[in-house]
């Protein structure tokens, strides 16, 4: 992850230089991560830029900020726009895309509805978040001591700041012990997600992850992957899983816009499967990267060109 060729960040309807992007010591998101974000990628395909579900991303994110009451002042059009004109001010042809809704400086306290609501759009350059080799070698992940969420306490189904803080601790502990992830669990014993990603495993010829039932993020890579297995003829089941599962699954991987699709060969130091990226996995890796590179047809339409003009004055 780099930021040294962020050039602009666009900030309440304008472009601003990436120095410049700042926000105040007392904005309320600052002192209690009042914020709903997304991430998004934009790839470089063998016709151009192109988003990837960008549209599905930008209603994730309202539908986020209308679970926190939050109302973003630019319709979802004149948001796309804005990631566009980001995208193209700062001369990427891929990237990462960061969406931020934010309560800014107003009145501190509990109450929120006394600070504005805010909007940034934030772009870098962003490889492979596990690490370059793990796409083919896997990763070495941990049962984490630490829970997601109960229902009803924090809304999963938002992409809040807030709800990331689960996700740095679960990361943390992870790291001080030597893996490259952790998995957390839900409130009831069962596999919910890794710090910020999905899961899916390959058990008895079919393929397992959770439900949207209060603990996970509803992936847009994981509906991807989803439609994608089951095109390829395979099984896809949303049901609870068992922890004991990750061990004698033939295959586990994570799955989001950051990870994309990253095989897990190891949980708790016990091999999964042969202990190396597995079959299933490959195939859907193959399938999902071909789309994206544009060696395959986009036959779902989820890439949208990168526009070459620019619809928002700087």
């Amino acid at each position: 992850m780099s930021y040294e060729d962020v050039k602009k960040v666009w900030m309440n309807g304008r472009l601003v230089d990436f120095a410049d992007a700042k926000i105040h010591a007392f904005s309320h998101v600052f002192h209690y991560g009042s914020a709903m974000f997304e991430g998004a990628r934009v790839y470089k395909t063998k016709s151009g830029s192109a988003a990837f579900r960008l549209d599905e991303h930008i209603k994730r994110l309202y539908d986020s900020c209308k679970i926190y009451r939050m109302e973003i002042p630019y319709s979802a059009e004149e948001f796309k726009a804005a990631i566009f004109d980001t995208v193209r001010a700062n001369g990427f042809e891929e990237c990462y895309i960061r969406p931020v809704v934010y309560r800014g400086l107003g009145a501190l306290g509990v109450n929120p509805f006394k600070s504005p609501i805010d909007v940034l759009v934030a772009v870098w350059k962003w490889g492979k978040y596990l690490g370059d080799e793990a796409i083919e070698q896997g990763v070495d992940v941990c049962v984490s001591s630490w829970n997601r969420m109960a229902p009803n306490t924090f809304p999963a189904m938002a992409k809040a700041t807030g709800n990331y803080l689960n996700s740095a601790l679960i990361k943390m502990e992870a790291i001080t012990n030597g893996y490259t992830e952790g998995i957390a669990l839900d409130n009831a014993g069962r596999i919910s997600e890794g710090s910020g990603e999905n899961i899916f495993l390959v058990y008895g010829g079919r393929i397992l992850t959770p439900p949207l039932a209060g603990t996970i993020l509803p992936g847009i890579t994981r509906d991807s992957i989803s439609t994608i297995a089951r095109d390829a003829g395979y099984t896809v089941v949303e049901t609870a899983i068992a922890r004991e599962m990750l061990y004698i699954a033939d295959e586990v991987f994570f799955t989001g816009t950051a990870a994309e699709v990253t095989p897990i060969r190891s949980v708790d130091r016990i091999p999964v499967g042969s202990g190396r990226r597995g079959p299933v996995t490959e195939r859907i890796q193959k399938d999902f990267f071909g789309l994206l590179s544009g060696d395959l047809e986009d036959r779902y339409g989820w890439l949208t060109p990168v526009p070459v003009e620019s619809t928002v004055d700087s």
